[in-house]
């Protein structure tokens, strides 16, 4: 539990106890807040208003009487004072800021990092793009966010298991193996010609070349579905390490991978469609097979299997949902594009049909990205003439300025990302504003160190001498990141994370501007230091969490 943390526990602690002296024997809800506006205190609580409608009293009255019988030398408490219509707003010691630096210093890399006796396992799946052509942007995005949200998730002590689901399975992957046999013929001297669903991606030509200069004419002389079954392990065998290498360049990894076919050839399949047959919400019309989803909320219900016998995509997501749910995870959280909005509702529909819990199940759904350079949408990339690739925009704009714009705003909001903005070296770059005000003090204490041949430890320095408003608040912000952390955690809100590295690096450049660090007075230089230390381990846990690096030098 952090500095800021056991401070409002007391407050809250105390609190109780006073409501026990007034023989109160309503449940209330003690709820402390951190204020916006700083002149409104440290924390502040409405559970003298609440008490006013249960008592049918005046809450004043009722703020008055619990202010009055308050141990506030207890809990840290400096002053108090009732504001509006009964808010009793609390001002903490400030004294008790200073703990928070060698705190921070103390836990360095784990500062913030929680570790729950029992973790609930969490699930989350994102990506999953099918497996015929490169990422985009939408993907990338979801990449961004998925990775933020499990190293969020993490941090907060849950454990975590990464997953991409690979649609290697259905007519996708036929047209890839179609398409792929088609640039062997050709890279043959062959006249063959792509079918209208084919593939027209540059990757498949040289996957065509490199299988002709391999094998010559010697898989045109093979078997039919012997043929078929080489091209289509070569095709994704190809296209999932052109994935993975992408995603790794994208600092993303995943700890499991499940194949669609899997659930085919390990019975998966076969087991979900005889447990919704024996359901009461499966029937058959017009020689198709449906799924009463109308029954759990869906606007209209859904085939599972079509009046020509073959499965509809619905079935083996089903069986895949099936089998997360039987792996036991405590929830289980998917990051879908915008076009996968409407399939949620039918999803969780099944998952009610099968008996299952649907709540345990969470759909984050991330909107589209809109690339900007020069003022102008760009829809293609300059190099391929064709759609803007995760790898284009990385050679463009970098890793870090990537991660962090597609992170900074919510999965349900619409992004517009200005590859301007992020590769200028100005403070209008939010990464590069964050990022510089590491490079700032690393920066100082490359100096401090050629200055002084030994800087003291860090828990023998006066830290009462930092008295300026702008240290108190950088105290504060620091402290209240475990608390942010598991916050934004518990919202499955990365995004929260880099507003909160905003607004610290702002008050951080704006103190650094007015405060000269080392000078001849050591004592003081010795306090603002242990400061920047506590602030250097600060910044780098926050940009580690959305996958951003934290540079020493800019």
């Amino acid at each position: 539990m952090s500095t800021l943390q056991r401070q409002q526990h007391q407050v809250s602690d105390a609190l109780r106890r006073v409501l026990q002296q007034m023989n109160i024997a309503e449940e209330v809800t003690i709820a402390l807040e951190v204020p916006r506006e700083k002149q409104h205190g440290d924390l502040s609580t409405n559970v003298a208003m609440q008490l006013a409608r249960l008592r049918n009293a005046s809450p004043r009255a009722i703020a008055e009487q619990i202010v009055a019988l308050l141990d506030t030398q207890a809990t840290g408490i400096e002053r108090i004072a009732i504001a509006g219509p009964g808010f009793i707003n609390f001002y903490m010691d400030k004294s008790v800021l200073y703990r928070i630096v060698h705190e921070v210093i103390s836990r360095g890399e784990h500062y913030g990092k929680a570790q729950l006796a029992s973790p609930p396992r969490y699930l989350v799946e994102f990506v999953s793009a099918n497996p015929t052509g490169s990422l985009h942007l939408g993907h990338a995005r979801g990449a961004a966010m998925g990775d933020a949200l499990c190293r969020l998730l993490a941090y907060a002590g849950y454990d975590v298991t990464r997953e991409y689901y690979i649609n290697d399975a259905g007519n996708q992957v036929a047209n890839l193996v179609t398409s792929l046999e088609v640039r062997y013929r050709q890279a043959l001297g062959l006249d063959a010609t792509l079918p209208e669903d084919g593939y027209h991606g540059e990757d498949l030509v040289a996957y065509g070349n490199a299988l002709a200069q391999q094998y010559g004419a010697t898989w045109l002389e093979q078997a039919t579905e012997t043929r078929e079954t080489f091209f289509r392990t070569y095709a994704l065998e190809c296209q999932l390490k052109k994935i993975r290498i992408d995603l790794a360049d994208f600092r993303v990894l995943f700890e499991r991978w499940t194949s669609e076919t899997s659930l085919y050839e390990e019975g998966g399949v076969a087991t979900a469609l005889a447990q919704l047959r024996s359901s009461a919400h499966v029937y058959e019309h017009e020689g198709a097979l449906w799924l009463r989803t109308t029954t759990f909320g869906d606007d209209k219900d859904r085939v599972l299997i079509k009046n020509d016998g073959t499965y509809t995509y619905l079935l083996p997501d089903i069986a895949y949902h099936l089998n997360k749910y039987r792996r036991g995870y405590t929830r289980m959280i998917n990051i879908w594009g915008a076009d996968h909005h409407g399939y949620v509702a039918r999803v969780k529909a099944a998952l009610q049909a099968l008996g299952e819990d649907a709540s345990k199940l969470t759909v984050l759904i991330v909107q589209m990205v809109s690339l900007y350079q020069g003022g102008e949408k760009v829809k293609m990339s300059k190099r391929t003439g064709k759609a803007i690739t995760l790898a284009d925009l990385l050679q463009e704009v970098g890793v870090d300025a990537a991660r962090y714009f597609f992170a900074m705003r919510s999965t349900d909001s619409h992004l517009d990302f200005d590859m301007d903005l992020a590769i200028s070296t100005s403070s209008d770059n939010p990464v590069y504003y964050v990022q510089y005000a590491h490079a700032r003090m690393c920066s100082i204490f490359r100096q401090a160190d050629a200055r002084w041949a030994q800087l003291p430890a860090w828990d023998t320095v006066d830290l009462s001498l930092l008295q300026r408003d702008e240290e108190f608040e950088l105290l504060r912000m620091m402290g209240e990141f475990p608390a942010l952390v598991q916050e934004a955690a518990a919202q499955l809100a990365p995004h929260r994370i880099i507003r909160y590295a905003y607004e610290l690096a702002t008050v951080f450049h704006r103190y650094y501007k007015a405060e000269r660090v080392l000078t001849d007075d050591e004592p003081h230089t010795w306090a603002k230091l242990a400061l920047y230390a506590a602030l250097r381990h600060t910044f780098r846990n926050v940009l580690d969490l959305v996958g951003v690096e934290a540079p020493e030098v800019m």
